[in-house]
């Protein structure tokens, strides 16, 4: 793991905060190691507190009723989770758990709502995760309630160009089981949709690694 202090500074929740405020966030956050598929909370669990990834990547999920897994976050280095009880109180809404083996760093409620209630600037931090996360929620539930499922797929794409900063090419973060479950499909309709965009001259599959031939047909999907 990177020096707390350096993960902190590097990290989109505590960017730009002066060095003695992430001096005192440092002083407070407890750090964890997990196996991989390893459960950090239930749905339901109280919210004690705060995570955030330092290496590896977690889930965030939720089970239905009959037992089907819908992944809603896959969160990896530098990004938060199990924030929104931090403020309310209320138990988390959501399962998380380790996608791989992870180190994650672990801020308790009491201690992180004292240092927000003393630095305004650390509390307009947490407004602009919460914002980004709520933009990202906003687009899955429009690409689940109003496209098919390879426009689904085609945004995943799309927006793993931005994330990524690459002009035409992707790397799957996920295995495309995960994929798949964050998508609101299964495996097999997704391999079989893959094998439809090759066939299209879409995109080219080898191993994780996306390429993008036809950008403007994949924006129109």
């Amino acid at each position: 793991m990177k020096n707390i202090d350096e993960l902190l500074a590097t990290s989109f929740l505590f960017s730009g905060l002066p060095a003695e405020q992430l001096r005192k966030i440092a002083a407070i956050a407890v750090t964890r190691t997990h196996g991989k598929g390893v459960s950090i909370f239930f749905e339901g669990d109280p919210g004690i507190g705060f995570y955030m990834v330092a290496t590896g990547r977690v889930k965030i999920f939720k089970m239905s009723l009959d037992g089907k897994e819908q992944i809603l976050h896959i969160l990896g280095p530098g990004e938060p989770f199990g924030e929104v009880p931090v403020f309310h109180g209320n138990p988390f809404p959501a399962n998380a758990e380790t996608l791989t083996e992870a180190e994650l760093i672990f801020f308790p409620r009491a201690e992180f709502v004292g240092l927000v209630s003393a630095n305004p600037s650390l509390a307009l931090n947490m407004l602009a995760v919460l914002a980004l996360r709520l933009r990202r929620f906003a687009t899955q539930i429009e690409n689940l309630s109003l496209k098919e499922v390879p426009g689904r797929l085609a945004s995943y794409l799309l927006y793993l160009l931005e994330e990524q900063q690459c002009q035409d090419r992707v790397v799957l973060d996920v295995p495309k089981g995960q994929l798949a479950s964050l998508l609101g499909t299964s495996s097999e309709t997704l391999s079989r949709i893959f094998a439809k965009m090759t066939e299209e001259g879409l995109i080219r599959v080898e191993g994780k690694t996306i390429s993008i031939l036809d950008m403007e047909r994949l924006k129109e999907r």
